[in-house]
């Protein structure tokens, strides 16, 4: 009997068969019937050149579909409130487990979001405070900067038998500040830059960007609301006007039988503008804010967002602003050094989630820190600290890059993590570029051989030594190694900075070569954007690319960002004799079908819209009498279904000659773009390819001096090659190259190097190092030395 159980019980389980997530048949973007097996409780590399299909394959096919099924787990009326999500263009996908994305997406950038309320610690620290602070001033919602204050009193209806009439009062005390509302900046408006006063309102007073005279929100209301007279220039306003004018509380008015709301201009501009993050706004509306706008700290709370209340409860003589703004690696410590049974839970739970900001390498960061202020890097890295203590498993995480902007002593630290996640028995799916990560995978996948529709295809599958012997692109400069310089660039000058303080830097004196590549670098945190972003980019000449998202709608592309569409219009316009709008599919040109998308959409509630492709412009998004105008043989649609590298020659001669579009598009085949088409949605580029575009973009700008900040977040190991030659050629052509970088392989290629720290936080901000790469290998006394040693191996 022993035998025969023995013999049934080796037989395996039919639940052990379900060890892969099975891919087959997946085309989303550029995808060509992508099959592929991905073993799960393992980590798994993506790799491939940028714009291989790399996103595609794991966040838009595996990862949206396991969310989408997710959510169909709830009910329709839950399902109204979330995102909808089509299925993905694939024929099998099977085996999949809960996804959990940690992507490079900025967080929420509202004025009222920081560091603490993004990873709940300020949740924790806010009910240790209503436990602990002396004096106790009410529940965790008065230690809260985005919790007003309210009172009320009256009668209510109580209906208890008879119904009766009771005086009540309700009280709820917040811990927001009064006068900046929570957000620690106050603002104050320059009048002279919203209106004329000069002119009446019905000559065009307003000066406000979108404020067109015949706007029926804006300008119409205000002139025909019957309240103010319309042709008085506004400097003779009577004071009851003039408070009207600027100050009237929200009335109901009407305009042409029409019920509309007029507000006084400052709380409407407050509204319409401050209210949102600046960063978030478009560049003109942005240009307007900050020459109408200026923002102080807040008087009244020196900028902590907090009520005098909430700064009067102190715990061992330290507030909760004074704790919010403390390095999370001294808030550690502090929290350790309570001791009180009553809150022991709470300690351990904020002590372990203080901790693993340290763990992940942002022990340097504040609670009270901005959320829109992070890098992409640092709110992936965020994010991540809710995951690290988690006792789920059997669970997907998915990582874009995850060590973009980390320094190579950090990337370490970071593979730790990965393989931490893993070991709880989870499946790691990893996009990445860096062979540090590359190398410790159990599964790597090697998407390309080339980028947009040269890629889609799976090149290599296996180990990370059959990547190293195998003949792809990534296999072939996996072990690429960039070597110092023999002879550096002498420099032509200087930019001498001295004294700066900005956040943790320390009164840094430091001159910054001109007419060099000169690297600034430095573990995350030392305070490397700091010194150049704060003492360099405003400078006169100074052409700064930063790592800001591009933002941009489906109906925006490379050349409408570029502004490459604008010679190509006023040519088509002139070849034909017609106006230049009819060539544009967001004007007069667009297919009224569509307006001008391409696609028509269909809006189904909670489950995922549909997008039909135009019958009345087969996708082409203009209209057919626009189609007939042509230009060298081909009409507007034709050209922005043209590559870069195909219109760089279509526009470079002949009867389509036109040397600005020329010079636009040189640009971008510089930077290595030249597989884009000119109309693809900027929506589908990747993070790679959008600071690529964005690079071209500022090339075209006059400066001596170009400040880059890590060029290489989301380039593949070949298009680093590709990068510094770019950056030779700039410096060779008389300018002035300025990068802050971790990638060894632009420190080695670098004439000078500037090293900050020697670590994060109040632990670096200082000058550790500066002089050529070859001396920083010799000297290796910094950590960056270290790691620049063993790279180029030395």
């Amino acid at each position: 009997m022993a035998t025969s159980k023995d013999a049934r019980s080796s037989a395996p389980h039919a639940a052990d068969i379900h060890d892969v997530i099975r891919v087959h048949g997946a085309r989303v973007n550029n995808l060509k019937d992508v099959s592929i097996e991905i073993p799960k409780r393992r980590l798994t590399v993506f790799t491939g050149v940028s714009g291989s299909g790399k996103t595609s394959l794991v966040f838009n096919t595996i990862a949206a579909e396991s969310q989408r099924l997710i959510n169909e787990t709830y009910s329709a009326f839950v399902q109204g409130f979330m995102p909808t999500l089509s299925r993905p263009e694939v024929d099998v996908l099977d085996g999949l487990t809960t996804a959990i994305i940690v992507d490079q997406q900025k967080l929420g950038a509202d004025p009222r979001s920081t560091v603490g309320t993004a990873t709940d610690a300020n949740a924790m620290l806010r009910i240790l405070f209503s436990r602990l602070g002396k004096p106790h001033i009410g529940p965790p919602g008065a230690y809260a900067f985005n919790v007003p204050s309210v009172r009320a009193s009256g009668a209510i209806t109580v209906e208890r038998g008879a119904k009766k009439a009771v005086k009540a009062t309700f009280n709820r005390t917040g811990g927001m500040c009064t006068r900046c509302e929570g957000r620690g900046t106050v603002s104050d408006i320059d009048l002279t830059q919203l209106y004329d006063d000069s002119k009446s309102l019905a000559e065009g007073a307003f000066t406000i960007p979108g404020w067109k005279s015949d706007s029926f929100w804006t300008v119409r209301v205000y002139a025909e609301s019957g309240l103010l007279d319309p042709h008085k220039p506004i400097r003779k306003f009577t004071k009851k006007e003039m408070q009207d004018f600027l100050h009237r509380e929200p009335t109901k008015v009407k305009v042409e039988g029409v019920n509309l709301t007029y507000e006084g201009l400052i709380p409407k501009i407050q509204k319409s503008f401050l209210s949102k993050d600046k960063e978030a706004l478009q560049p003109h509306i942005r240009a307007f804010v900050e020459r109408a706008v200026t923002f102080t700290t807040c008087p009244e709370c020196d900028g902590t967002r907090l009520s005098e209340g909430a700064r009067s409860s102190k715990i061992k003589r330290i507030n909760i602003a004074e704790a919010c703004a403390m390095q999370t690696s001294d808030l550690a410590d502090w929290v350790r050094g309570r001791d009180d049974s009553s809150v022991a839970p709470l300690l351990t739970a904020l002590g372990q989630t203080l901790d693993s900001f340290v763990e992940i390498g942002l022990g340097y960061l504040s609670l009270d820190r901005p959320t829109g202020t992070l890098s992409g890097g640092e709110a992936q890295r965020v994010k991540m600290i809710r995951h690290l203590g988690s006792s789920l498993t059997d669970v997907t995480y998915v990582f874009d890059e995850p060590t973009a902007g980390l320094h190579p002593h950090d990337i370490q630290r970071m593979n730790r993590l990965l393989l931490r996640l893993r070991d709880k028995g989870n499946t790691v799916l990893v996009v990445e570029h860096k062979p540090e990560t590359i190398a410790i995978a159990d599964h790597v996948v090697d998407l390309g051989p080339g980028a947009g529709t040269a890629g889609g295809t799976v090149c290599f599958e296996g180990s990370v030594e059959g990547l190293r012997a195998g003949d792809t692109v990534t296999g072939r400069h996996f072990d690429d190694r960039a070597t110092l310089k023999e002879a550096p660039r002498k420099p032509s000058g200087a930019l001498e900075v001295r004294g700066a303080d900005a956040n943790n830097l320390r009164g840094v004196d430091v001159d910054i070569p001109l007419g060099v590549l000169a690297v600034v670098t430095g573990v995350a945190g030392s305070g490397k954007s700091s010194l150049i972003h704060g003492s360099v980019s405003g400078l006169d000449g100074v052409v700064s690319i930063d790592q800001g998202a591009i933002r941009g709608s489906r109906r925006s592309n490379p050349a409408t960002y570029t502004g490459l569409l604008d010679p190509i219009r006023k040519a088509f316009a002139k070849a034909n004799d017609v106006k230049p709008a009819l060539f544009s599919a967001n004007s007069e040109g667009a297919c009224p079908g569509c307006n001008g998308v391409g696609v028509v959409y269909t809006d189904l509630a909670m489950m995922a819209g549909v997008a039909t492709v135009c019958e009345e412009c087969e996708g082409k998004r203009f209209l057919a009498s626009v189609l007939e105008y042509r230009l060298g043989g081909r009409d507007i649609s034709e050209v922005l279904a043209m590559s870069v590298t195909e219109a760089e020659e279509f526009f470079g001669a002949g009867e389509a000659h036109t040397p600005a579009a020329h010079r636009v598009l040189g640009r971008l085949a510089d930077v290595g773009l030249g597989y884009l088409s000119l109309g693809q949605p900027l929506t589908t580029l990747s993070g790679g390819e959008r600071q690529r575009l964005k690079l071209a973009t500022h090339m075209g700008e006059k400066g001596g001096v170009y400040v880059l900040d890590e060029p290489t977040t989301g380039l593949h190991l070949a298009d680093v090659e590709q990068l510094l030659g770019l950056l030779d050629r700039l410096v060779d052509s008389g300018k002035s190259v300025i990068v802050i970088e971790h990638h060894q392989a632009v420190m080695a290629h670098a004439d000078w190097i500037i090293d900050l720290g020697p670590g994060a936080g109040h632990d670096g901000g200082s000058l550790v190092f500066e002089g050529t790469p070859a001396d920083l290998v010799e000297d290796r006394s910094t950590l960056t030395g270290e790691h620049l040693a063993a790279y180029v191996g030395a």
